[in-house]
């Protein structure tokens, strides 16, 4: 649904206020938005997925890990597909996150994948300038993704930056020079964008943020060894259908969480570059931006 499509049908997550600067912005970040009562389930199952991390040596299936990981200190970058690792992770995606979705794409919303990232200031969890639709190109750009902030999320812990506007721009080519995948804005596209409107999103344990599928975005290094804990939910409109292959489908991928299944698909006019193709599997954005094979 366009915008004006969606207003009619009255926000039940979100304030009017707050869907009009999303649908301006490309991006909004609602304050608190979580109860103390999920935060504290939230919390505790990552926790344990961080202990668990303890016995695996490298990345595979459940998580992708930083270069520095062991036994005695931890590294998790990524927990792949937290809705698969633990029905708590599930349960919340179809809860209030997904009202929201439904505020800004209308009312019929589809799950599409899941991620739960940290940053450790190890030196590997800076993540460069992107913008998320060409990791998964669809028929239009519904696309939104929904972070949450376990723990309080100031200056020093790496939080999400957004460029305002930018949905309404150009999407960049995120291959490098050699015409490798890079997951990344090249230098050349990025020299020119106006860096001074950057927005840095802090914000107090249980806040929200939810930015489009255009919007450039990214986030600097972590100087606090926190662990910083974003857990991300991605939806889309029923009526986007996907042109590739999932980048790394969870069981519960292209599931309906509010309304019912689209029986019209609409098209954007705009085109999209198209990423390789990830059927044979796909590690994550960290590794894509440090190279990593």
């Amino acid at each position: 649904m366009e915008p004006s499509d969606v207003r009619a049908y009255p926000a039940v997550a979100l304030t009017e206020d707050q869907r009009e600067f999303y649908f301006a912005n490309g991006y909004v970040v609602v304050e608190r938005f979580i109860d103390a009562a999920w935060l504290e389930r939230l919390r505790a199952v990552t926790s344990a997925f961080i202990d668990r991390s303890r016995e695996e040596p490298r990345s595979g299936s459940v998580f992708d890990l930083a270069p520095g990981h062991c036994a005695e200190v931890p590294r998790v970058r990524r927990l792949k597909s937290p809705d698969d690792r633990d029905a708590t992770y599930w349960e919340f995606a179809r809860d209030v996150v997904a009202d929201v979705a439904r505020d800004l794409v209308g009312p019929d919303v589809v799950f599409h994948h899941a991620k739960l990232n940290f940053k450790w200031n190890d030196g590997h969890d800076e993540v460069a300038w992107h913008q998320d639709i060409q990791f998964y190109p669809h028929t239009n750009y519904s696309s939104l993704t929904i972070g949450t902030y376990l723990y309080d999320t100031g200056p020093d812990h790496g939080p999400l930056e957004v460029q305002p506007g930018s949905h309404q721009g150009p999407l960049y080519d995120l291959y490098n020079d050699k015409g490798q995948w890079a997951g990344a804005l090249r230098d050349e596209d990025g020299a020119g964008r106006e860096y001074e409107r950057t927005v840095r999103r802090e914000a107090p344990a249980g806040s929200i943020t939810v930015h489009n599928c255009r919007t450039v975005h990214g986030s600097p290094p972590s100087v606090n060894d926190g662990g910083r804990p974003l857990l991300l939910n991605s939806f889309t409109s029923a009526d986007a259908k996907a042109y590739m292959p999932h980048p790394d489908p969870s069981s519960h991928a292209f599931t309906v969480v509010r309304g019912k299944p689209a029986r019209w698909v609409r098209h954007d006019p705009r085109p999209c570059p198209l990423p390789p193709d990830w059927s044979g599997g796909y590690s994550s954005i960290f590794a894509a931006q440090a190279g990593e094979s």
